[in-house]
């Protein structure tokens, strides 16, 4: 995979606005300049990364960053009205929704892999995270292991699924699986207690858990099946979107605005309940940010 040093990135995104201005443009930037619109992709609650507030806006860290790239396309193609559209997307339709090109942009919680890289294309990666389990703290649950024969819930579509299935195997233990539409629902399930742990990314598990009735009445195992990459996800073959994408997060990481970004949604209180998560970045985030990539988990 690809890494984007800030060099790079500045030459190739030279060569980018020259050759788009020469040559003409191509692909979503293509779509955006005829249609006079973009469409952006967003979870209902994937939380703080993309998720709905009280009065039904798409918001979150994600949805920032996306932003960030909605400007660089108006200033690029000289469209300051450019019309911008929201459609939700949940972790089964958000891949084929981009191929379609019902979406031009898709901002939430979607894991960079190098098995998702042949269908899409991925921006820099904006967050790594621990797939891990949330139990009740009465459950006497403590690790994975004491998760066999009981009912497991995970969201439909993610990288979890296949990940529980590997482990099963690998453990010889037998999971029953539930599956939620959405972590909102995924994790109901465990609430309620038709599920004995809701299997999903450590920060989204932490979103759901601060936003929960009785926050307290859960925990978070210390164990991980994968660590993997978060970033917004783009159409593939589509070289002049992506040096744009990648042009400006790197840019945006490198001045370390990406900074003051993280800290609005990870470590002060957030809408819609003025919670703070208390998810201070990881070595794994700094990482990241101080040498911007697009490199996929296998």
């Amino acid at each position: 995979m690809r890494t984007l040093q800030a060099a790079v990135i500045g030459l190739v995104f030279t060569a980018f606005a020259a050759g788009a201005q020469a040559q003409g443009l191509t692909g979503t930037l293509k779509k955006v300049k005829e249609t006079g619109s973009i469409t952006v992709g967003y979870r209902e609650s994937s939380i703080p990364f993309s998720y709905l507030d009280n009065n039904g806006k798409p918001i979150g860290y994600a949805m920032d960053l996306c932003g960030k790239i909605v400007d660089a396309v108006k200033a690029d193609l000289k469209m300051p009205d450019l019309k911008v559209n929201y459609v939700p997307v949940t972790s089964s339709n958000r891949i084929p929704l981009m191929d379609n090109g019902t979406i031009d942009l898709e901002c939430g919680s979607t894991t960079n892999s190098v098995a998702r890289q042949k269908q899409v294309a991925f921006g820099p990666t904006y967050f790594v995270i621990n797939v891990t389990a949330a139990v009740k703290k009465d459950s006497g649950i403590n690790s994975f292991e004491q998760l066999g024969g009981k009912n497991i819930v995970t969201t439909s579509g993610t990288t979890a699924v296949p990940l529980l299935k590997k482990y099963e195997k690998t453990k010889d233990l037998e999971f029953k699986e539930i599956y939620g539409k959405d972590h909102a629902e995924s994790f109901l399930l465990l609430a309620d207690g038709r599920a004995s742990a809701f299997v999903m990314d450590d920060i989204l598990l932490a979103g759901q858990i601060a936003n929960a009735k009785d926050p307290a009445a859960y925990k978070i195992l210390p164990g991980s099946l994968r660590q993997e990459p978060y970033s917004m996800m783009l159409r593939k073959d589509d070289p002049q979107f992506k040096a744009l994408v990648d042009k400006t997060i790197a840019g945006v990481m490198t001045s370390g605005e990406i900074n003051k970004i993280y800290t609005k949604w990870f470590t002060t209180a957030i809408p819609p309940k003025g919670i703070n998560l208390n998810f201070p970045e990881t070595a794994a985030i700094k990482e990241a940010f101080a040498h911007p990539n697009d490199k996929g988990v296998e």
